[in-house]
């Protein structure tokens, strides 16, 4: 059985903890900085990204784009921002069981910095490897900085909130600064300069975050049960609620459909491939008559194990259905200041700064 290695009182590799920095430990600002150049990176190549699918080609340009419409550029966002939310299911499941949040954070980063290495060429198979990598490698990194951060003071839970909100200002810098200079870079030297950078500060990130292990200790390292130690299990004294047939039968279904359509919705409106064709009508289109079809078999699906539940757990697995129905129109909204408001703010916004004092 793994387990992840935070005793800090057993070995003489946690003496980081003595060290403290603004009275919180200086563990701490090695995630903040590593969050921060991973965030400026993000952000700094989304905010691009549609203005670029988006911008006219000139040839022999810098400033070249792809001259897609807006529904074709986003509905590749959308593909692209599904899979960045996906994607950490796996890389928690994979670091908790068998290579550690430390090693998921370092191949997240290094996967990343390719990612956006490979979106500097002007080459569309590098734009879209790069996708790719960066989709692979925020599935590593995203669950696992937090994961650390919590190894990190859960015996001073009195400072825990204190060092998250440190930690989440070093997600908000990041942000902040990866759209400006990226998008300035990008607005004078051209697109793939502006990716580029992005990578550049996702490389400092992943170096600070190697070379820092001195100040880490074990924290995030994944390390194997020896045979004398006992682990002391509670008795789990919930009522079982096991999948069916049916349940794993509609399980697959909407996820298939979810995915295939998530794939045909930028392939279909760029005139690739439509695989739903076949169920067009001339008042929907096909996709959206399976996506409404998947959608109806999920809400069953939940619906019906959660009355499964006795009433104390089915109340409060409501009340999270409840919740997760308002965080998709946050996450709708939130959205749109990488797709929508992006191209509003170019194309229907004096952005010039005039005056006389």
């Amino acid at each position: 059985m793994g387990r992840l290695n935070g005793d800090i009182t057993n070995s003489p590799s946690t003496d980081f903890f003595k060290s403290n920095v603004l009275g919180q430990r200086s563990g701490l600002f090695v995630l903040f900085f590593t969050e921060m150049w991973e965030r400026f990176s993000f952000y700094g190549m989304r905010v691009l990204l549609m203005q670029f699918l988006t911008a006219a080609v000139i040839q022999g340009s810098p400033f070249s784009g792809w001259s897609w419409t807006a529904q074709q550029a986003g509905a590749l966002y959308g593909t692209y921002a599904m899979m960045l939310y996906l994607t950490p299911i796996l890389g928690g499941i994979i670091a908790d069981k068998y290579i550690g949040s430390r090693k998921a954070v370092i191949i997240g980063s290094a996967i990343m910095t390719l990612g956006h290495a490979a979106m500097a060429f002007d080459t569309s198979i590098m734009f879209f490897l790069g996708l790719i990598c960066l989709v692979i490698g925020t599935g590593f990194f995203k669950p696992n900085m937090p994961s650390i951060l919590g190894e990190m003071y859960k015996d001073l839970p009195e400072k825990k909130d204190g060092a998250y909100t440190i930690f989440y200002m070093g997600v908000n810098a990041g942000a902040f600064f990866g759209m400006m200079l990226c998008g300035y870079i990008a607005e004078t030297y051209g697109w793939h300069w502006g990716f580029g950078l992005a990578g550049i500060f996702m490389l400092l990130g992943t170096l600070q975050f190697v070379f820092a292990k001195p100040l880490m200790g074990n924290l995030g390292v994944l390390t194997k049960s020896t045979s004398g130690e006992h682990q002391v299990i509670a008795e789990d004294t919930d009522t079982r609620n096991p999948f069916t047939i049916r349940d794993y039968v509609l399980i697959a279904i909407v996820s298939i459909i979810g995915f295939v359509y998530a794939f045909n919705d930028p392939l279909s409106k760029n005139g690739i491939v439509d695989v739903f064709s076949g169920l067009n009508t001339p008042f929907l289109r096909g996709q959206y008559i399976m996506v409404i079809v998947a959608l109806i078999l999920f809400i069953y699906l939940i619906v019906t194990r959660i009355l499964r539940y006795d009433k104390v757990v089915r109340d409060r697995m409501f009340a999270v259905v409840l919740l997760a129905f308002f965080l998709v129109f946050f996450f709708m909204s939130f959205e749109q200041g990488a797709t929508s408001l992006v191209l509003v703010a170019r194309d229907n916004i004096d952005r010039s700064l005039t005056g006389a004092a």
